[in-house]
């Protein structure tokens, strides 16, 4: 599956796409009530990213801007951000209401996630002291050295494959404000190269002291990261738990279920998973006369079996 739909709405407001050079006839929302989407087309651009966005800094008052959104640039699969980060942050002083930005809000035609050329978004947390949500999507040269950013209450980091050194970039960043942690680990052959030992900085509730929502999705490990859960520390004092798009299998849902109570909580998201229907019962029975909303599915049409050899094939849901 690739991601075929782009972003609706960044911190509560509704996404809207700064037009094009020649469409002149579109009316522009106040500037405080969208988020402003600036994208140029992938491969046959008639403008650069940069002057794009030199247009909107022109056209709207960026000094009420909320929410900004970030779509493809040229060459998306060829060219780095650099010159966008460069050219976001030329005018930082001039975004002082900016709480919500999102780099690389990019569909699957216009460049799959896995090869989508991302570098060091940090400079972009350096930058606005004032964010609260972050996000990025492409995992390809990705990096996220260690921060410090005391306001940041979302981080969503969306990838086919998560370098190790991002993860662990992350897990060493210091975020006292930090809700909400959405990773999307991916595989391995797409760069998705950490293990369990890199997040358990995550699972030992040491870090992020305000984290009440926890998603490591997407992933192949995803059995070993429920049988990590069943007894981490950090589970008591989440609201939601998101085990979502990866391979879990009965074996990690039986260890998750075994481990630590999880009535406490608010959600468990387990959909595109690899459970057996007597597992998913076992988990709604267990779950649900508690008030825990388990989101579960079953989609055997992404299991291939090879009949030589009964080799069960399992994917996750964005790899691509």
């Amino acid at each position: 599956m690739t991601i075929g739909n782009h972003m609706r709405e960044l911190h509560g407001l509704p996404a809207f796409d700064f037009p094009g050079p020649d469409d002149t006839g579109t009316e522009l929302p106040e500037a405080d009530a969208a988020a402003w989407r600036i994208g140029v087309d992938s491969y046959d651009s008639e403008e650069k990213w940069e002057d794009a966005f030199a247009r909107f800094t022109q056209a709207v008052d960026i000094t009420r801007v909320r929410a900004l959104i970030v779509g493809s640039w040229s060459d998306a699969y060829e060219s780095g951000p650099e010159p966008l980060i460069a050219a976001i942050l030329s005018v930082k002083d001039r975004l002082p209401a900016l709480r919500a930005l999102f780099f690389g809000d990019i569909v699957g035609e216009e460049c799959e996630i896995s090869w989508i050329n991302q570098g060091d978004v940090t400079p972009l947390l350096d930058g606005f002291p004032e964010l609260e949500s972050f996000g990025v999507r492409g995992g390809q040269d990705l990096a996220f050295p260690a921060v410090t950013h005391a306001r940041l209450r979302s981080l969503t980091v969306e990838t086919g494959g998560m370098p190790a050194q991002a993860v662990r970039g992350i897990a060493a960043s210091d975020l006292p404000a930090l809700e909400h942690l959405d990773l999307w680990l991916g595989t391995s052959e797409y760069g998705g190269d950490s293990e369990i030992t890199d997040l358990a900085p995550f699972l030992t509730g040491a870090l992020l002291p305000k984290l009440r929502s926890l998603a490591l999705r997407n992933s192949e490990m995803q059995d070993e990261i429920a049988a990590a859960l069943a007894s981490a520390p950090v589970v008591a004092r989440l609201e939601t738990l998101d085990l979502s798009m990866g391979v879990l299998t009965d074996e990690g849902a039986t260890a998750l279920l075994a481990g630590q109570p999880l009535t406490h909580l608010k959600a468990l998201d387990l959909h595109h998973n690899y459970l057996t229907s007597p597992v998913a019962r076992r988990l709604r029975e267990a779950l649900e006369p508690s008030g825990v909303h388990v989101e579960l599915d079953r989609d055997d049409a992404d299991e291939e079996v090879d009949d030589d050899d009964e080799t069960v094939w399992r994917f996750v849901a964005v790899g691509e």
